[in-house]
């Protein structure tokens, strides 16, 4: 089965998430390319939205529940269909079967592209008026060129840092970005805020002050941009508050 032509929505949330958690990938045997991804149970809304959005790549058994403690406990997986479309695609992000950063796909995404990416792989840290961004898997070079393209397209500034983890035995150095200021943040939220259909997902556009007035202006207006109420929106937010110490002293 092929299929020349992706919608502009479905182009988005693909190129979103190859920067997070999905992937693009032309298995043995096969001559066109599959897109797939995989999320925690815990978060089964966001990846059904996501799911709804990739209808015209998608075959009637095109998730599972993977079992896997290793990974985490158990996680749903999805896989598309094999097409001509995803190639395309493919083709454009990929050289020598992996996933290079380029600017001339970068320049694809869009507003609801960096949402997904966001959802993916973005964090709120330190007191939850920071970001960063999981880009572990890209290299110095190609993460340059993201941060060029955040700063010149979005005007979102973010640093890279580096940070060491232990692979198979042995202390491995990454880099990620790095949303230094709450200033920066917001612009990145705001960006995406239209986006966040999820209920489950606003913790991950909650800002937390301990002012009072600077946090009743964040939750007024995330309810306004994302149309979720501010009684919804305070809940989740107390519920992240108790879970960080210095909100609790």
């Amino acid at each position: 089965m092929t299929n020349s032509f992706l919608s502009k929505q479905c182009k988005e949330v693909i190129l979103g998430s190859l920067l997070g958690d999905g992937s693009l990938k032309i298995h043995h045997q096969y001559k066109n390319a599959r897109f797939s991804f995989r999320h925690s149970i815990k978060q089964k809304e966001y990846f059904f939205w996501k799911l709804k959005q990739l209808k015209e790549i998608s075959g009637e058994k095109c998730w599972w529940i993977q079992s896997n403690n290793e990974l985490g406990g158990d996680k749903l997986r999805y896989q598309s269909l094999a097409l001509k479309s995803l190639t395309d695609l493919y083709q454009l992000t990929h050289k020598r079967q992996r996933l290079r950063i380029r600017r001339k796909w970068l320049n694809m995404l869009t507003p609801l592209s960096l949402a997904v990416w966001w959802l993916d792989d973005g964090s709120l840290i330190t007191n939850g008026r920071r970001g960063v961004l999981c880009t572990d898997s890209f290299s110095y070079e190609e993460q340059k060129l993201i941060a060029r393209y955040l700063y010149k397209i979005w005007d979102v500034k973010v640093a890279i840092g580096k940070i060491h983890r232990e692979w198979n035995g042995k202390l491995a150095e990454y880099y990620r970005l790095w949303i230094r200021s709450s200033k920066e943040l917001q612009k990145l939220l705001r960006i995406i805020l239209p986006y966040i259909k999820i209920v489950s997902m606003l913790p991950k556009v909650l800002l937390m002050y301990k002012n009072i007035n600077l946090q009743q202006r964040w939750i007024s207006e995330v309810s306004k941009t994302t149309g979720f109420s501010q009684t919804v929106i305070e809940k989740y937010l107390n519920e992240k508050k108790s879970r960080w110490k210095k909100f609790r002293e």
